[in-house]
This record gives C-alpha cells, structure tokens and sequence, in this order.
C-alpha cells in the first residue's frame, strides 16, 4: 500500500500465457481428433467415389491408388432417367417447402404470440401436443385423404400441407423469438394507425430474420434428405428426388453400382453446404435468441 492506495499484484500477461499453453494445446488437440473422427465417414465416401471399383470395400486407406472420376459421369447419365431430373424434383419441392414453412408458421407464431382471441392458450397446448404424435401414426389417414384428392404421385402431399402450418415445431421455435421483442413496438405501431397484419409485415418479419433463417436451413435440409415421404407418395421414376434416385444404385437381384452410388451422394451434399455455408450466421444468431428476451 502506498499513499494509502492499494496497488493489486498481477501475473505478467506472458506468465499466464505460458501457464494455459499446455491446457490449450490439449483442448485443440482433442477437438481435432474429434472433429477427424466425426468426418472420416464423409472423407470415406469422397475418396470411395473417385477410386476404381474394385478398391471401394478392399482398401482401408482414405487415399486411393487412382483417381477415376467415370463414377460421376456413370451415376449422372447411368439411369433411365439423368440424375439431373432427381436434382431438379429435390429442388422444387425443397424451395416450396421453405417458402410454405416460413410463410405459414411465423402467420400462426405471430397469431400466438401477439394477437389475443379466444381459446388462445387452448389451441397452442394442442399445436404443442401435436409434437408428441409420431408421424407414422397419422401416415394411413393422410394417406387415405391424399388418394382420394388424386394427389397420390405427385409433389401436392409433400408440399400443400406446409403451406398449413402443419409443422409445429416452427410455430414454436417462431412464438418464443417473438414474445422476445418488446411489445412497445406493436403498442406504437397501433397508435400511427398500424394495423395487426401491417405490424407482422413491417416490424415483425425484418426484426425475425434469425429465427426465418433458422426455419428456413432446417426446412430445406430436413426436405433435401427425406427418404420416406418421397417413397410413400412419388412413385413415377420422373417425379422421384434425389434420395429415391440414390436408391436405384442398389439392387439385391442384380450388379449394384456402388461408385455411382457414392458420387452422386457426393453431389447431393453440396447444396445442403452451400444452403448451410450461406446462412450460418443468421442460422447461429436464431438459436441462440429464441427465447431469450432483448
């Protein structure tokens, strides 16, 4: 102590550098084993999709003797059908499956959220509820309904139902963001004369685009991998996505072409990057605030 202040003691900056070096590297370490581990099925199946046939399942090693790229043009151009048309029904139905979720489900979620009618409370236990209902025990009755509309065979089943609100867990990931943004904002809205739609188009949506974007990247890859609704429903070899494509590779009563099989997996991963890569800031920023208040 001097002059009456008391002058606190620290470590130099270098001394404590020094100290968590050790425990860094050790972190650092293990994240990137981890991280090697949790990608060696994806590295596997690159590297089995550029190697020559007889090397996919007899060769371990992630480096192949041979790099033989026939497997993209076979698997592309190999089917009745080009794998370009399994990209192009994908798409399609991944894109109206975005626009119908985010569209649809911030409607309900703002009803919930900021609208007061009656049964409010009511109808957002059983929206809630619905989330407990295994999908396969309402697949007969939706299926029942779908062939007797003659949608059966066509993309309708798969996309009408998302232009309903019919995924929950949107509703609610979307009410919790909401009930986040302070409620002064609509009180204001409503006092320049704002009506309830005006204030979900111009103060709502732009201030949700997190929770839009996180709605949108799990809607668009759930869609993109969904195996069982397209096999339920698509069964023309013109309207089948890619996932239906993939399986045309496999045939337990004949040759399967397994490095077609792995190159078009391949390709398939790359719009689901690319969807990911371009939004994962908006993504991360949307789950980290639903439900948190600002």
């Amino acid at each position: 102590m001097t002059n009456g202040i008391t002058t606190a003691v620290t470590a130099p900056p270098s001394d404590i550098t020094k100290r968590s070096l050790p425990a860094s590297l050790a972190i650092h370490t293990l994240l990137i084993l981890g991280s090697l581990l949790m990608l060696y099925p994806l590295l596997w199946m690159v590297s089995a999709s550029v190697r020559p046939e007889n090397e996919i399942f007899s060769s371990t090693s992630l480096i192949p003797s041979s790099i033989d790229f026939s497997p993209y043009l076979r698997g592309w151009t190999g089917l009745d059908i080009t794998f370009g048309r399994f990209f192009w029904n994908s798409l399609v139905i991944s894109v109206l499956t975005v626009i119908g979720n985010v569209v649809a489900c911030s409607l309900a979620a703002y009803a919930f959220a900021r609208l007061h009618f009656a049964g409010r409370n009511f109808w957002f236990a059983i929206m809630l509820g619905t989330l407990m209902i295994p999908y396969h025990v309402t697949l007969i009755p939706q299926y029942v309904l779908f062939l007797n509309l003659g949608w059966v065979n066509t993309i309708l089943p798969l996309v009408v139902p998302k232009f309903l609100a019919s995924d929950a867990f949107f509703i609610f990931l979307m009410v919790q963001f909401f009930r986040g943004i302070p409620r002064e904002l609509d009180e204001a809205a409503m006092m320049d004369g704002c009506s309830a739609w005006r204030i979900y188009w111009k103060i709502m949506l732009p201030l949700s685009l997190p929770v839009l974007a996180t709605a949108a990247i799990f809607s668009f890859i759930w869609t993109w991998d969904d195996f069982f609704g397209p096999l339920i429903y698509l069964n023309d070899m013109n309207t089948y996505t890619i996932q239906l494509g993939l399986r045309t590779f496999v045939d337990s009563t004949s040759a399967s072409d397994w490095g077609g099989l792995f190159a078009m997996s391949t390709l398939t991963l790359v719009p689901v990057f690319l969807f990911f890569l371009f939004f994962q800031r908006l993504l991360i920023e949307g789950i980290a605030t639903t439900g948190m208040k600002r």
